[in-house]
């Protein structure tokens, strides 16, 4: 497949507590992993870790994109992420976030995309307000037009519902189906139903 990416035997572990082990699964491209477990199962660690924001104690990780393997340094080039926790700059405006998620991979600034997305997240009439003025959904809306901005192959979604009401929830749907049929979407959460038919599943509270 022209991209896959898998993991063999991960286990995290802090300060002596186990937090999973023998995480290991193959996604390729067009299917959607999800990631369930109850709170403190080790969701949001495992997302971090696909990510590379964390390392894993044990294990490896691997992702391959046509062909060629992605080694750590690059890792970032194909992945988007969205979570509550990650924090955009919110002293700069919506647009200026935009520029920077292509800035910081070394890319030219790309006005026509970050338009398109900032009207798929239906943010066009605030792209030029500081970031500090929006509600929690309207960052959350943002965080989804960051993680885009530069295609990732891989979509790594952290409870992706969140602050969002009936219209937001829909929009992430769409950008949820689309990602499924043109990369890999990944989705951890502790509602299912956010999946409607997950290809692969990793159930934490069983590690």
């Amino acid at each position: 497949m022209p991209i896959q990416l898998s993991t063999t035997s991960l286990m995290k572990s802090f300060q002596r507590r186990t937090i999973f082990r023998d995480v290991s699964f193959v996604v390729e491209e067009g299917q959607t992993l999800l990631i369930t477990g109850k709170n403190g199962s080790g969701k949001s660690t495992l997302a971090k870790i696909l990510s590379r924001l964390l390392s894993p104690t044990s294990g490896t990780l691997d992702l391959t994109v046509n062909s060629s393997h992605v080694d750590e340094l690059h890792w970032n080039d194909q992945i988007g992420f969205v979570s509550p926790y990650l924090q955009l700059y919110e002293e700069f405006s919506a647009a200026e976030n935009l520029a920077l998620a292509l800035s910081l991979r070394g890319r030219p600034p790309e006005p026509q995309r970050a338009g398109d997305l900032l009207t798929m997240v239906s943010l066009t009439p605030r792209a030029g307000d500081p970031l500090r003025a929006f509600s929690s959904g309207m960052k959350q809306r943002t965080k989804f037009a960051f993680a885009l901005m530069h295609k990732p192959k891989v979509l790594i979604l952290d409870e992706p519902m969140t602050n969002l009401d009936a219209e937001g929830i829909a929009m992430v749907r769409e950008i949820m189906e689309r990602q499924r049929r043109e990369g890999i979407l990944i989705v951890a959460t502790n509602d299912e139903s956010d999946v409607a038919t997950p290809e692969v599943r990793v159930n934490l509270d069983a590690r």
